[in-house]
């Protein structure tokens, strides 16, 4: 099954935030709910793909290396 929103109506997109949520809380008190319903709002009007939205989510977690450069047994 296409989760794409061209292969997609609104109410199907809603389902799969729904239920995929659903599995979610199984595993935490619910204190997320509230955010990961508002980040999938755009998915579900058909703005942007899960993948887009998932990517921009994950970019905010990586980590510049700002460490000094390594040379050998010190450090340049």
């Amino acid at each position: 099954m296409s989760v794409l929103i061209k292969d997609t109506t609104k109410e199907e997109r809603e389902r799969i935030v729904a239920e995929a949520l659903g599995n979610m809380n199984g595993g935490c008190d619910g204190c997320s709910q509230g955010l990961a319903d508002s980040m999938y709002q755009d998915y579900i009007d058909g703005k942007k793909e899960l993948r887009e939205i998932n990517m921009e989510f994950r970019k905010g977690f990586t980590m510049e290396d700002n460490r000094p450069e390594r040379s050998g047994c010190g450090y340049m």
